[in-house]
Parts: structure tokens; C-alpha cells; sequence
């Protein structure tokens, strides 16, 4: 069982003490297919959960990519915008987005954990 949780939209979250780490879940860079550019919300900057955070862009399509949790970004991953490929080939480690500051921690029990996200993408097919 992972320490992950899961979006809806298909954003997974793992918790840090106060902090979430946030990227997109590996049914999402495969639906996507190669990614070739990401790009990365502003540190500082304040969001709400659910709302537009991101955009990450395939050789298929352009994707919004939504606050799974609301807070302050306090970090993002640079290395994303030299190498977008590491969503691919590490879409919940390497590959992260954003890290958050907790502003109601309470909003994490909204989340689907692994094995309830498994259970929502297979009906999906």
C-alpha cells in the first residue's frame, strides 16, 4: 500500500508533515502519452483545491493540471522544464510538479487512496 492519494482528475498527493508533494498519477502520463512540455505554477503563489495549478502538454494533447489541495506552493520542479519525459518515466517520484504548504489538511480526507484510485480508473476503461 502506497503513502499516496488521489484526485478525481488524476493527481496523486503524498503528505510530508505539513506539506504535499503533487504530480500526476501513472494512469495519466500514460493516458497523455510522451510529455513534452510542463508548466509550473509560480512559488509564492497562493491556490485552492481543485482549481488550475498547471499545464502539462503531450504529443496528444494539452492538460490541465488541478490543486489537489489548497495552500501555498512552496516548491516546484525545475527539472521538469529542461526534461519533461520524467512524468513519463517516474510519474509519482522524479516526476512531481508542485509542493504545497497545508492551509486545511482536512481537505486530504477528500482523496481516494490507492486502492480506491485502482478501483475509479478501471471503470474508466
Amino acid at each position: 500500500m502506497s503513502d499516496l492519494k488521489f484526485t478525481e482528475e488524476h493527481e496523486w498527493v503524498r503528505v510530508e508533515g505539513d506539506v504535499a508533494v503533487c504530480g500526476i498519477s501513472d494512469y495519466a502520463q500514460d493516458q497523455l502519452g510522451d510529455v513534452v512540455y510542463v508548466e509550473l505554477p509560480a512559488v509564492g503563489s497562493k491556490v485552492v483545491k481543485l482549481t488550475e495549478i498547471a499545464v502539462v502538454e503531450s504529443v496528444k494533447a494539452a492538460s490541465d493540471i488541478y490543486a489537489p489541495v489548497s495552500g501555498e506552493v512552496i516548491a516546484v520542479n525545475e527539472t521538469l522544464t529542461e526534461q519533461p519525459n520524467v512524468v513519463n518515466a517516474d510519474p509519482t517520484g522524479e516526476g512531481w510538479f508542485f509542493q504545497i504548504q497545508l492551509s486545511d489538511p482536512a481537505e486530504l480526507d477528500d482523496l481516494m487512496d490507492e486502492d480506491a484510485y485502482r478501483t475509479y480508473v478501471e471503470e474508466l476503461s
